[in-house]
């Protein structure tokens, strides 16, 4: 699948434009992700220096885009007949902005991995894990 995926708040706690805390699992996630055969583009607003220093910040932990702010290497917004889109052309789009927040890295991951909908997980009562756990109240 190709996934894009923001950073501020998403890989990183939002303290944009610096680099925030990376929230737990994000990138341990992206790489099991990247070993699985998935391709990743990373989609944010930042450009420039702030750009590459989340770039290089990703790079450090073993994370590698196979695109930045583009579909795929090589896209030229630019050319003439082109009709460009920024609207991503992925098959998900992983973003703290999303109707009802971001889901736990380990949800993400397994939504991705079992091809599940966030519906689903939600509906199953299991918290997206296959097995259940045990709740406080039951004996």
């Amino acid at each position: 699948m190709l996934i894009a995926v923001d950073f501020d708040g998403t890989i990183v706690r939002d303290k944009y434009p610096e680099i925030g805390r990376e929230i737990p699992f994000a990138t341990d996630t992206l790489k099991m992700l990247m070993n699985e055969g998935h391709r990743l583009v990373l989609w944010t607003v930042r450009r420039g220096p702030t750009l590459e220093a989340a770039i290089e910040w990703c790079r450090q932990r073993g994370v590698e885009f196979y695109a930045v702010n583009k579909s795929f290497p090589g896209e030229d917004e630019t050319e003439p007949d082109h009709h460009y889109s920024r609207k991503p052309k992925v098959d998900i789009f992983i973003d703290d902005r999303n109707v009802g927040g971001l889901p736990d890295w380990g949800t993400i991951y397994q939504m991705i991995h079992e091809r599940r909908s966030y519906a689903d997980v939600l509906l199953s009562g299991d918290g997206g894990y296959s097995q259940r756990k045990r709740k406080w109240w039951q004996f």
